[in-house]
């Protein structure tokens, strides 16, 4: 059976080049295709906030799961698991091997694991929506609290969009909007993960240098270009970290110095999380990354692996 290798761990921490260098060992584009598992990623045109791969540095080897939504679009795990799924199985389905590359940790366990997210419902969504227009939040709130209340001590009441997707579920299935995640669980026979990690000292000056390397090499370029798109209408892609910042420097309401250092804090929060989710996961395989420059003894360990 073809087995669908996985590269994870927290941001900066190698896993493109580390796909990469793996998929040219299995056999490049005639063998290999990437899915992406990033959230941010799934954005046209936020390419230098994400770390995206340029098209030139992907080796010809096809890339799923990049540039698929506009800005202003919604992203959702959910929608995610139908389509990466798709990919996956199609990519099988043709003989090659399926890499996913990724440290959205929901991203990649909604992808490879047994997990079922609840459906929507459009007339349920409608009418909910327009009873936040018109009488604010807090019927919503005292719904969902008498229907669900564990739900309601789980999701951020302040945030109009969980509250409504949670009453829709509710409302729909009668069950509780709050999941039981069958983690670890694989929905695919021959799941392989692999996971980088780095010492700390080290990830934390990656982060600082990939924060400052995003503005010196045109980040606020870039989001006022995606303003123009539409990016400040988006729920999602407008407060991604390093975008955040960018609109905030546009606005003059921060300077470049203080966006990097904010940029900084936030992904190194956001790497620690990361770290968390992964190193839950029993399945993974840790390979350990100092300096950058084993990123080909890394993919050939890999590769003895698969072949063993």
């Amino acid at each position: 059976m073809i087995p669908i290798v996985a590269i994870v761990g927290p941001t900066a921490s190698g896993k493109t080049a580390l796909s990469l260098a793996v998929a040219e060992r299995l056999g490049g584009a005639e063998r290999v295709e990437i899915i992406s598992a990033d959230a941010m990623q799934l954005y046209r045109g936020m390419d230098i906030g994400t770390a995206k791969a340029p098209l030139s540095e992907r080796r010809g080897i096809d890339h799923h799961q990049l540039d698929v939504l506009d800005v202003t679009a919604h992203a959702s795990v959910a929608a995610y698991q139908r389509a990466a799924r798709a990919n996956l199985e199609d990519i099988r389905r043709r003989g090659k091997i399926p890499i996913i590359v990724g440290g959205s940790g929901l991203y990649v366990s909604g992808l490879l694991d047994a997990l079922d997210f609840p459906g929507t419902d459009p007339a349920i969504r409608a009418d909910l929506e327009l009873v936040h227009r018109v009488q604010g939040l807090g019927p919503l709130i005292t719904e969902l609290k008498e229907k669900d209340p564990v739900s309601a001590m789980t999701i951020d009441l302040a945030n109009p969009r969980r509250v409504i997707r949670a009453l829709e579920v509710v409302r729909l299935t009668g069950e509780s909007y709050t999941p039981v995640f069958p983690r670890h669980t694989s929905h695919y026979e021959d799941v392989r993960m692999f996971g980088l990690r780095r010492d700390p000292k080290l990830l934390d000056q990656a982060i600082a240098d990939r924060a400052r390397a995003m503005f010196d090499h045109g980040l606020v370029e870039e989001t006022r270009s995606l303003i123009e798109d539409g990016l400040l209408e988006g729920e999602t892609a407008r407060k991604a970290t390093g975008y955040a910042e960018a609109i905030a420097v546009i606005n003059g309401e921060m300077d470049p110095e203080s966006a990097i250092d904010s940029v900084t804090r936030a992904t190194r929060r956001l790497a620690k999380k990361q770290g968390t989710w992964f190193r839950r996961d029993p399945r993974i395989q840790w390979l350990d990354i100092t300096d950058g420059n084993e990123i080909g003894l890394l993919a050939e360990g890999v590769v003895r692996e698969l072949h063993a």
